[in-house]
């Protein structure tokens, strides 16, 4: 009875050693198998070293502002470069080159760079590095040559039929079992009528693409059926919808729906050279798919 009793009283540390270790196996394998939480966070990267230029920073008698539109410093330069720009603009340079000499740091690109966004979007501004000459595979002269082309802009005018309007309302049907063809309505309206128009599958998806809904003022191009959104329409703006700073507030169009436009294409001859080595590739341009 001795012998028993002590061997109960040695069994149970055993049995809470035990328990002790496979509570601590337990907790070591919880601890290994928790799965942190993955935030994600979205990087802000600068695309240059001269991405916050905008201008050249000057006021209208041509005179430079001291730190203005990102630029700082080199008065006299940026009033000469404005000066060029003017001339630009009255097309006295056309076909002339322009040198910018200077100690390296001083500025040549940065003002460069003031000039291409003083013209605007449509003039087209190239920056390449002697380093990307040297290291294509292609020969030296068909990359300087690719570099004026991408330079060089040319203007195409179209003349297209739209339908522009205000949605009021979108009804898609869809199929009870899934897999049927979508179909619906989209009723458009101007500050003169009123129009229900039928959509087929692909309209449907192009709308769901351009995230389009009621109080959005719209374009369709009836040829290619490309939707272009201009904006929301001022009588939804007191409605209480979640809206960026990035939303444009336009007025109800008015007149027919249907109407002619016309249309300016601002393209490169790169641009150009590119399309015709594509197969059907002038469509390209007037269907939006070039960019």
């Amino acid at each position: 009875p001795a012998s028993s009793g002590l061997e109960k009283a040695e069994r149970a540390p055993a049995y809470k050693r035990r328990e002790e270790c496979c509570r601590n196996s337990s907790m070591a394998t919880a601890a290994v198998t928790k799965v942190p939480e993955i935030r994600d966070v979205t990087r802000i990267e600068r695309i240059g070293a001269h991405s916050h230029i905008r201008g050249l920073g000057l006021d209208d008698t041509l005179e430079p502002r001291q730190v203005s539109q990102g630029m700082v410093g080199q008065l006299a330069a940026r009033r000469a470069a404005g000066v060029i720009l003017e001339m630009i603009k009255e097309g006295k340079i056309a076909g002339r080159a322009v040198l910018i000499a200077g100690q390296p740091g001083t500025g040549k690109t940065a003002i460069a760079m003031g000039m291409a966004q003083a013209l605007g979007l449509d003039t087209p501004f190239t920056a390449i590095s002697g380093s990307e000459v040297f290291s294509l595979e292609m020969s030296k002269t068909e990359a300087l040559t690719q570099a004026f082309r991408r330079s060089i802009g040319v203007r195409i005018k179209e003349e297209t039929e739209i339908i522009e309007g205000e949605v009021v309302e979108i009804q898609i049907d869809r199929p009870a079992t899934g897999t049927g063809v979508k179909v619906g309505k989209l009723t458009l309206k101007t500050t003169e009528m009123e129009t229900i128009y039928d959509l087929g599958t692909k309209m449907i998806e192009s709308l769901t693409k351009e995230k389009v809904q009621a109080g959005d003022v719209i374009t369709i191009d009836k040829a290619t059926g490309k939707i272009t959104k201009l904006g929301r329409s001022f009588t939804r703006a007191r409605d209480y919808d979640a809206m960026g700073s990035q939303t444009k507030f336009v007025q109800c169009p008015d007149g027919e729906l249907q109407k002619r436009k016309e249309v300016v294409h601002t393209v490169s001859l790169h641009e150009i050279d590119v399309i015709n080595s594509r197969t059907q590739g002038f469509l390209a341009l007037f269907s939006g798919s070039l960019h």
